[in-house]
């Protein structure tokens, strides 16, 4: 067999090229592929036949299983049921990027590695493919990883039906791979990213407000918080909006009762709320009963980390407590300063406790 190379750019990959190496994948071809680690072989996970081919290639035997390529983060909760919101905290600092991990499968009990590449002709031919690739390095075992394509041949040329030539890796060293199947994260090999930058990164305390537009209620939240743990490298305060869909800076009547506070938010843009940001949050504070139900609807394993945010005045309330904090959109300046010295009271009582 002769292995056909195709040259693509490798920043705007010709969607031709890319949508023909991926039928090749869909059909049980393998194909040699660019990220910015080392050069992968691509292959449908789901192919008995494309997977005996490429442990035939790779040398590499049963016992040893491969990891999965992935074009979006949310797309990890198709392949793992993994609760823990550190690995989500991790994945969203690094993905897309050198970073593998290894969780518990949703199916058979067993783990599975999974990788976002920070390589746009890898995550097109991922997207294109329609189907689960499996991506090891493109290499025979004992030898080293390849950085081109034209190394990558050295071992697979006629092994494989196509190689994507999209220059030279970028960084030229395998990923990190990072197990999560136990207690503590821990880097099982190393790459660009260390044990200390894991810790780091997950021991970090996120704490995720959430109002409707991210542009007013929660955005005060945020960045009054910010502002009281000043200092505290270990509390990561975020925001974001039930109802984004573009992306827009605070309110200029919010921008105005935080610099009164001495806090500029004129940086702040507007985020939507994600899977992985409910996810990755230790605590998720909510203005309304109805943002509580919004996000539960959404990731409901979330359940015992979501609490309404007025919630810390109101030790214990009576049932018939409104603890909703009402949306000042719309309404005179002196709305947001209410809303301000709402929010402010219960921020100050949350710091305490985390």
């Amino acid at each position: 067999m002769k292995t056909e190379v195709v040259k693509v750019h490798p920043e705007f990959p010709e969607i031709d090229k890319i949508a023909h190496c991926a039928k090749v994948i869909r059909q049980g071809g393998l194909v040699v592929f660019p990220t910015e680690t080392v050069y992968g072989i691509a292959a449908d996970f789901n192919n008995p036949k494309a997977m005996a081919r490429l442990r035939e290639v790779k040398h590499r035997g049963e016992n040893k299983p491969f990891s999965i390529h992935i074009a979006q983060k949310g797309l990890i909760s198709n392949y793992t049921s993994i609760t823990s919101p550190m690995v989500y905290k991790l994945i969203d600092e690094c993905w897309p990027g050198p970073l593998t991990v290894v969780v518990p499968a949703t199916e058979d009990g067993k783990t599975i590695g999974i990788r976002m590449p920070h390589n746009v002709v890898a995550l097109n031919l991922v997207q294109e493919s329609q189907c689960t690739v499996a991506a090891p390095s493109a290499n025979a075992a004992g030898n080293p990883p390849p950085s081109t394509c034209e190394e990558a041949l050295r071992d697979m040329d006629g092994l494989v039906e196509v190689a994507i030539d999209g220059g030279s890796a970028r960084l030229g060293l395998a990923s990190s791979v990072v197990d999560f199947t136990q207690e503590a994260p821990k880097v099982l090999r190393q790459g660009s990213i260390t044990q200390e930058d894991v810790d780091q990164i997950t021991k970090k305390k996120t704490v995720l407000f959430v109002c409707t537009g991210n542009s007013c209620r929660s955005v005060m939240a945020e960045y009054f918080l910010k502002e009281l743990v000043k200092g505290h490298s270990d509390v990561e305060a975020v925001s974001a909006g039930t109802s984004v869909f573009l992306r827009s800076t605070a309110s200029a009547e919010t921008i105005a009762v935080l610099q009164k506070e001495g806090i500029d938010a004129t940086q702040h843009y507007s985020q939507p709320l994600s899977s992985i940001l409910l996810k990755k949050s230790d605590l998720i504070l909510v203005m309304t009963r109805g943002h509580r139900s919004q996000v539960l609807e959404r990731v409901p394993d979330v359940e015992n980390r979501v609490y309404l945010l007025r919630e810390f005045i109101h030790e214990t309330p009576g049932m018939d407590i409104n603890l909703d904090i009402p949306d000042p959109m719309g309404r005179p300046a002196e709305a947001y300063e209410e809303c301000m010295l709402m929010i402010k009271d219960a921020v100050k009582k949350l710091v305490k406790l985390i």
